[in-house]
């Protein structure tokens, strides 16, 4: 499956090159849209000293931490959640009867490098944020970790939003709550928020284990939340349960699909 991802992936990517000029321009383009959240988060602190107990440097590490995250599961399978566009237009009765995954063929589907002009402003605030922190080999070690985890747990959450489209056909919008609504939240301090709301998104979606829980080790900071100091390391554990249950729900979700006849 890895490897068909790759060869379509690659074969989009030899189209977009076809036309360097624009693809160099939307590639910037994405870079600019991106650094407007960024933007946001620069004039917070011109007027604050911290943000929700946390610095500048800090506040940035959790930005661009979750940024670079998001954008490679977005690049990878962030194209899924057009599978309820496909249900109504019958086009996905196609994609069944390819030998290749649908979900495969969903995720390459109008591939596109112009996503990863959003890793160079993410990029940039996470190694402008870590060279001002004090962090340790082992730090950037569980750094590097908790972006790859991250992007995994994203990867599965796509896939959930796309399952849930097999029952919810015009529910598009509503499932970017969870994978564009849960990039925008996790960029920002969770100390943000009420106790309630982190606790939702700590046991129900478990968006604090992007890069929450991993951040309040790497940078010594106490869980507003009172929990124990190993649900810290539960990232990985807690990305696999995601993974089971997103796999298991798109499996269900091909099992109970039924043809629209077109």
């Amino acid at each position: 499956m890895v490897r068909t991802w790759f060869l379509l992936a690659w074969t989009w990517l030899r189209a977009a090159a076809q036309y360097p000029g624009t693809m160099l321009l939307m590639t910037a383009g994405a870079a600019v849209s991106t650094s407007l959240d960024l933007i946001a988060l620069v004039i917070l602190f011109t007027h604050l000293p911290l943000l929700g107990g946390l610095t500048a440097a800090e506040a940035g590490f959790l930005y661009g931490a979750c940024q670079i995250s998001f954008t490679i599961s977005d690049l990878a399978v962030g194209a899924a959640d057009r599978l309820g566009r496909h249900i109504r237009a019958g086009t996905l009765d196609t994609m069944l009867i390819r030998p290749v995954s649908p979900l495969v063929q969903l995720a390459t589907e109008d591939f596109t490098p112009r996503k990863l002009g959003r890793l160079l402003p993410a990029g940039t605030v996470l190694v402008w944020s870590t060279a001002r922190l004090d962090l340790t080999p082992a730090d950037l070690l569980l750094t590097l970790l908790m972006v790859v985890n991250g992007a995994v747990l994203f990867c599965a959450l796509w896939v959930l939003a796309a399952s849930a489209q097999f029952v919810l056909v015009t529910g598009h919008e509503a499932t970017k709550a969870v994978t564009w609504g849960g990039v925008f939240m996790t960029q920002h301090p969770m100390s943000l928020y009420g106790r309630d709301f982190v606790r939702a998104v700590t046991f129900t979606v478990p968006l604090a284990f992007v890069n929450w829980q991993p951040s309040l080790y790497i940078l010594g900071k106490p869980d507003p939340l009172g929990l124990p100091e190993f649900v810290r390391f539960l990232g990985p554990v807690v990305t696999a349960l995601l993974c089971a249950v997103a796999a298991a729900a798109w499996r269900a979700g091909l099992r109970h699909h039924r043809s629209t006849g077109s």
